[in-house]
């Protein structure tokens, strides 16, 4: 990474790094006594580990001129990795979690292992430690061919890698010692955010810069996907964690928002999480690598845009059907009620133009696992978005909030549309930047791809079947008056589907073990260069303006 900055970008590098050793010991002696002590020297560490890498490859020679007639994918190969790292860490725990609920006594009477501590761990990891790498990684890629120009410099793009996964360790470890904004997307605190935002505005600045200096006139719909996901996350992130802290040496902070102000917006928040960093991100993602893999163009690009501002506009209105029955005005509750429901169309209409692309390629979806992936994400985001989209419903809702029915939504979206199209897109990538002609094994792609499948199946099912049953439990009155049934009643009733949804979430880490280990064997054994590969084929896309470049 060094060895290919500039004289100037080292410069920069230096300061960036001086500076992460400055704040770091800064917070370390005035946190010596608080939580936030060993986040200090974890940022300083992070740092000196830079200055070290800046000091041995001191001497080195400027890159050549030539590398600005080159696309510049050092930093998503590296993105790539950390993504398929986090994928396993992240599942790992969440394996761990979803056992802890079957069996309790897996705590090992420490805190660090207990319920409260391991979950907000297992969420980050996978939505921002995989999910977010993902993005991060497979953004640069398509930005750059879809513009047919290469990154702006060399520093941004590894500043925004290196500080968006110093971001998620510190959010990771500071679960693990109890510190948390106690939300419900429990959130880091106070230093992690303000870090977060500058490295999210840098990561903005490369998109807006590249797209400055594109030599193709059009923006490719990808683009508008991602440039919304980079966009709206950066406001939901800012006004979601508005908060005072106690002190600079001090974890602590509160909300400048309280009660049901604090609910609303921590749901225009959660919900909206869901809308650009789950949902926008991954459909330019799909937009791309779908097409691109089937050697197809997309079914109808005119949909594809009217999609993309429906999916925008109507999504910042739905959270609030999140707060059904509570303090919240019913009006309101209304609002994202019916704003979830017409959100169906134009979720809809991404998927359908998803599948309706495959058309003329079926006999490639039968023989390519990879481009299975893809279409199998694209069907279960049609199906997450129908339920989600039900589930706001406030007669319905009545019955499934609070239960685990609302997990397995969550999970048919998480593992059957975010990490299934993300791991078809990586599988399709990965060749593509070290130049391989193929993956190192395509029956280990197939052995994923049918332990993706049944850990999916069997996880949300268990779940279904779990929240139903809760949720007609604790409706449940006899003759008198009073419940039926017990709370405990309900969870022991729930015991056999926790261990199912602990057995569907391990057949899922195998699968992504083995994408791990297919993905590294891929990058370490040398191969000859392909003389042609699937990132060749042009895509003749509505409009003709919108041809992909080639690789």
């Amino acid at each position: 990474m060094i060895s290919q900055l500039t004289g100037t970008e080292r410069v920069l590098a230096a300061l960036t790094f001086l500076l992460l050793v400055l704040f770091g010991m800064a917070m370390a002696v005035a946190g010596r006594d608080d939580l936030i002590g060993p986040h200090g020297w974890i940022i300083a560490l992070s740092g000196m580990a830079g200055i070290i890498a800046l000091l041995r490859a001191y001497g080195a020679p400027e890159p050549s001129p030539s590398r600005l007639s080159e696309y510049y994918d050092d930093p998503s190969k590296a993105g790539i990795v950390l993504t398929l790292i986090w994928g396993v860490v992240g599942m790992l725990i969440g394996v761990w979690v979803a056992a802890l609920l079957a069996w309790p006594e897996l705590t090992f009477d420490t805190e660090w292992a207990s319920f409260g501590r391991l979950r907000p761990v297992h969420t980050s990891g996978v939505i921002f430690g995989f999910g977010g790498n993902a993005l991060i990684a497979t953004s640069l890629h398509v930005l750059q061919r879809t513009t047919r120009a290469r990154l702006p410099d060399q520093f941004s793009p590894w500043f925004v890698l290196f500080g968006y996964n110093l971001f998620c360790v510190l959010a990771a470890s500071g679960y693990l010692m109890g510190i948390t904004q106690s939300k419900e997307y429990a959130e880091p605190e106070w230093y992690a955010d303000i870090f977060l935002v500058i490295v999210w505005v840098v990561y903005f600045s490369i998109y807006i810069r590249t797209l400055m200096r594109r030599n193709e006139p059009h923006i490719y719909v990808a683009n508008w996907y991602y440039m919304a996901f980079i966009l709206v996350i950066a406001l939901l992130h800012i006004v979601n964690n508005l908060v005072v802290p106690v002190s600079l040496g001090h974890a602590k902070s509160y909300s400048l928002f309280s009660g049901v102000q604090d609910a609303m917006t921590q749901w225009w928040y959660g919900h909206n999480a869901v809308a650009f960093f789950l949902t926008a991100g991954f459909l330019g993602m799909m937009y791309y690598y779908l097409p691109k893999r089937a050697g197809r163009p997309i079914y109808s690009y005119r949909m594809s845009i009217i999609s993309f501002w429906g999916i925008t506009f109507m999504y910042m209105w739905a959270g609030s059907h999140h707060l059904h029955y509570t303090a919240l005005p019913h009006w309101v509750q209304t609002l994202g009620m019916v704003f979830s429901v017409v959100l169906l169309v134009p979720s809809w209409a991404s998927a359908g133009n998803a599948l309706l692309t495959l058309n003329g390629a079926w006999h490639k979806v039968r023989d390519d696992a990879v481009l299975r992936f893809m279409m199998l994400a694209a069907i279960f985001y049609g199906l997450t978005t129908f339920e989600g989209s039900f589930l706001a419903i406030r007669a319905v809702n009545s019955l499934s909030h609070y239960t685990d029915w609302t997990v397995g939504h969550v999970h048919a979206g998480a593992l059957g549309w975010v990490a299934l199209i993300s791991y078809g897109s990586l599988y399709a990538l990965t060749p593509w930047l070290w130049k391989r002609p193929a993956l190192y094994s395509a029956r280990l792609v197939e052995w994923h791809f049918w332990l993706a499948l049944a850990g999916t199946v069997i996880y949300v099912f268990a779940m279904w079947n779990s929240g139903i049953i809760q949720g007609l439990m604790w409706r449940t009155y006899n003759d008198s008056g009073t419940l039926n049934y017990s709370f405990v009643d309900s969870l022991v009733a729930m015991h056999p589907y926790y261990i199912a949804r602990a057995f569907g979430g391990l057949l899922f880490l195998i699968g992504a073990v083995i994408a791990l280990y297919n993905i590294a064997m891929t990058i370490r054994e040398p191969r000859p260069v392909a003389t042609e590969s699937a990132s060749d084929i042009p895509l003749v896309g509505q409009p003709a303006s919108a041809v992909q470049a080639g690789e």
